[in-house]
């Protein structure tokens, strides 16, 4: 008993918001006390709507009260709080500030488990049990626990709101049908809902048969980018070494034909330093015989001008005529024109183009 009344003074002194013991507490106009900052974080929370309703009785306040520290109940948790008594442990069977909460319950309301559409009232575990039990509730229709329940009333004969207007394409309760909504096309909304089920049924296959074509076509793009890189790069590699191959022979016929102007430049210069030497000697000779000549020329004596001028030694010839033939420069002009000088002319030239260079020959 003791503990049941430990219990018991836990829960009172408790706020029903964030189950730990009061903070600051304060009471509102239907006499429920909450943590000052667990009720006005709920009331911000439902600014929007305009109406200030109690966690626990769902009564509304417009406007918003504005609420005093209740110090008498301030004392008495500090008093309890020196005896030792703590928070009961958080009782998750409880609905906290973002739970839908049993309508039925008093005091401290339980967690929804489910909501009812016919009676339009969200139940715990404990008072949905007639819904199971009772045969008139079994044709109840229960779904997840809405805090939307009071849209399916009809704000202007306060029913519940169970057929539909195809013409004004809005729901309606059976008085609306009967009077402003006469004449007009009305279903009820669970026929409503089948046939819009079925439509969205055979969207979903469209879509789904959308997104398998358009997953097919998706392969087929991968597949060809595959293709793509993979004929690319087999290109590339096949280029690297054609191209590879290419330099390397061009190097080498760069490198003959480089040896070739070098061995036939070497061939004529030699030929060319004979033929200066030879003429060199040659100009020494005359130059002496010219000077014998002088000499013979300047003897005064007649006697001994004609006796000396048997001894000299007569000429080759009377006249002379270069033998000597000056190769023109173009020649070796020829070898280079024989070199492809451009990329197209790289193209269209002979691969062996350079074996002629050197049939030509100077004579």
């Amino acid at each position: 008993m003791a503990q049941q009344g430990i219990q018991l003074d836990r829960e009172r002194f408790c706020c029903s918001i964030c189950l730990d013991l009061l903070k600051d507490p304060v009471t509102t106009g239907c006499g429920h006390s909450y943590c000052k900052s667990c009720i006005n974080t709920h009331w911000d929370n439902g600014e929007e709507s305009g109406s200030y309703s109690c966690p626990q009785c769902r009564k509304t306040f417009t406007p918003r009260p504005v609420l005093g520290k209740n110090t008498m109940l301030a004392a008495l948790v500090e008093e309890l709080k020196k005896t030792g008594l703590q928070a009961a442990p958080a009782d998750h069977c409880y609905a906290g500030p973002e739970d839908v909460a049993c309508d039925v319950c008093t005091g401290r309301k339980r967690k929804a488990l489910k909501s009812c559409l016919d009676c339009l009232v969200s139940y715990c575990e404990k008072h949905l049990q007639p819904h199971f039990q009772s045969p008139p509730f079994k044709k109840h229709k229960l779904v997840e626990p809405s805090e939307k329940l009071q849209e399916n009333i009809c704000s202007r004969h306060d029913e519940v709101m169970k057929m539909f207007c195809r013409t004004d394409q809005q729901c309606i309760c059976y008085l609306c049908s009967v009077e402003e909504h006469k004449d007009h096309d009305t279903v009820s909304a669970a026929a409503e809902r089948t046939e819009r089920q079925r439509e969205l049924g055979l969207r979903r296959q469209t879509i789904q048969q959308r997104v398998q074509d358009t997953d097919k076509d998706v392969k087929l793009l991968q597949q060809e980018e595959e293709a793509i890189n993979g004929s690319a790069d087999k290109a590339l590699k096949d280029i690297e070494k054609m191209f590879t191959q290419l330099i390397r022979l061009l190097e080498k016929r760069s490198s003959d034909v480089k040896q070739q102007i070098r061995s036939q430049q070497e061939t004529e210069v030699s030929r060319v330093r004979e033929l200066q030497v030879r003429l060199e000697q040659e100009i020494t000779e005359l130059k002496r015989k010219d000077q014998e000549l002088k000499q013979l020329l300047d003897t005064e004596d007649h006697n001994q001008f004609l006796h000396n001028y048997p001894s000299l030694t007569p000429l080759s010839g009377t006249t002379h005529s270069s033998s000597i033939r000056i190769l023109p420069l173009r020649d070796f002009e020829d070898v280079t024109a024989a070199v492809p000088q451009s990329p197209d002319h790289i193209h269209s030239a002979s691969p062996c183009w350079s074996l002629g260079l050197f049939s030509w020959r100077h004579s």
